[in-house]
């Protein structure tokens, strides 16, 4: 941003404003490690798990279904392709299911390394998901979830009553 500097004579000169340095005394944290601007602080927050870490926690009966679902929702999701717009689905199980992945690494264990792919969160798979079809995630993995239709039902009406009470 630029200011202007007011010189005994009169004069403005238009240009950036005066360096000031980061921290000082009588500035918040002035003193105190990693307190300054710019720096990274003290504690930093914890990082939520990756939806791989959350699918091991699930399968393993350490991280309940709200929880899981939480950390779903705002998960990317990477999903095969074809050429039209949409979901790929599996057809040769006992209900149609559509593959996902937890990550990109996943997927390429599936679906070849020159596979084409889309990536969306978690809350957009429940959103756009068809009626009717279940998803698997991690098919390939050694967590493989299934989440049949009426799973996801299930996981649309948890959803909606977080979003709606």
């Amino acid at each position: 941003m630029y200011g202007y500097d007011q010189t005994p004579g009169g004069q403005q000169h238009y240009g950036p404003p005066p360096q000031q340095p980061m921290s000082g005394a009588g500035m918040p944290g002035a003193g105190m490690p990693g307190a300054g601007y710019g720096e990274q602080p003290l504690y930093p927050e914890p990082s939520p798990p990756s939806l791989a870490d959350a699918v091991r926690a699930f399968t393993t009966g350490s991280l309940s279904a709200e929880d899981f679902q939480q950390v779903f929702a705002t998960s990317k999701v990477y999903c095969p392709r074809g050429d039209n717009p949409g979901f790929l689905a599996l057809h040769n199980t006992q209900q149609p299911v559509i593959p996902m992945f937890s990550s990109l690494k996943e997927l390429r264990r599936y679906a070849g390394k020159e596979s084409k792919y889309f990536v969306i969160t978690g809350a957009e798979v429940i959103d756009l998901l068809p009626t009717g079809y279940g998803f698997v995630l991690d098919m390939e993995g050694e967590h493989r979830m299934v989440f049949d239709a009426k799973a996801v039902e299930q996981m649309v009406d948890f959803a909606m009553r977080r979003m709606y009470g």
